[in-house]
């Protein structure tokens, strides 16, 4: 099974997607307890689903409260969020570790080419410290499948960082330092440098050590310390397999098997999409499609604010004010 959607999944045209994704809806919603109890609480009509915008979003939290699998399975690892003292953190059940690494890698290769092209550098030293962290997973396999010598992870040695970083740009090695936000920002004031060849990409999170700021003032700060034209971004999450980037002013795009529909914050089961709705954007809150997502939950309802343009391309405006509980309010497990 894992083999038939596999190859669906990483090889669909856009045409494919609407199909693909009401296949999947139907096939989790006989696979996954969960999510069928959840359909049922919304008293929606599987026969009824006839189109994208009429598929049932689960809300994100349930993988804080509940196992969100389809089919049943001994995880053979669970990814983890980060999250502060005392609160509960999502945990996201792995069946299968190679769809998830195949999903990043090829997602990876779409935006930014070959990845031994690459000196990758991960300064995520938040994410470093929890043993069961997904972008971990993710930026270790690319360190790995880069082959680079100086590819590899730093914690607090932001001098020998800054010493590898100016030998790379001085060889005009094309370079990826992949970041936290308060590590970059420690960075870029200890060692602000002029950085050609190196494209920096921001994970997001301060994790309590720096005060929250709003995305343009630290993408403002990053640009002038180390002399680039934008700061790139990905956005991901515990809860996904897939990752959409952006290359500059927040504008993130997805790989072909991930999909952003925007619901209505006052009415979670109404679906926007800019382009059915003949709209250069829709605004309200994010729904993601993530096919790779087969054996959790390939349709969710996330928490955060967003802008969906006509082509598909979209914005991250922030976490919405109390976030919406009315989908998790029906369903009681």
């Amino acid at each position: 099974m894992t083999a038939q959607w596999d190859h669906k999944i990483f090889s669909l045209s856009a045409s494919d997607f609407e199909q693909i994704a009401l296949d999947i809806f139907r096939y989790q919603y006989e696979k996954n307890s969960l999510y069928k109890t959840y359909v049922d609480a919304l008293n929606i009509k599987v026969a009824a689903v006839g189109s994208v915008e009429k598929i049932p979003f689960l809300p994100i939290r349930f993988f804080k409260s509940h196992e969100v699998k389809t089919g049943s399975f001994d995880p053979i690892a669970i990814f983890e969020s980060s999250g502060t003292t005392g609160s509960v953190n999502s945990r996201h059940f792995v069946k299968d570790i190679s769809i998830y690494e195949k999903s990043f890698q090829k997602g990876f290769e779409l935006f930014y080419g070959n990845i031994k092209d690459y000196c990758v550098i991960g300064l995520l030293p938040s994410y470093l410290e929890r043993k069961n962290s997904s972008l971990v997973h993710m930026v270790n396999s690319l360190v790995s499948k880069s082959g680079h010598p100086q590819s590899g992870f730093y914690l607090d040695e932001l001098d020998k960082l800054a010493a590898v970083l100016k030998q790379l740009e001085e060889q005009q090695q094309k370079t990826l330092l992949v970041g936290v936000s308060f590590a970059l920002l420690d960075f870029a004031e200890k060692y602000p440098l002029p950085l050609k060849h190196t494209i920096i990409m921001e994970t997001g999170g301060m994790k309590g050590r720096r005060e929250e700021m709003v995305k343009e003032e630290l993408h403002a700060v990053l640009t002038k310390a180390f002399g680039v034209s934008s700061i790139h971004s990905e956005y991901g999450m515990t809860e996904l397999f897939s990752q959409a980037y952006s290359k500059g002013e927040g504008i993130f795009k997805c790989p072909p098997w991930m999909r952003i529909v925007i619901r209505d914050e006052d009415d979670p089961l109404a679906i926007h999409m800019a382009y059915h709705d003949s709209k250069l954007f829709v605004k309200g809150v994010i729904n993601v499609i993530d096919l790779a997502n087969i054996h959790s939950c390939c349709f969710i309802a996330t928490d955060d604010a967003g802008k969906l343009y006509h082509d598909g391309s979209f914005e991250v405006l922030g976490r919405i004010d109390n976030s919406d509980i009315r989908g998790c309010s029906l369903l009681v497990v």
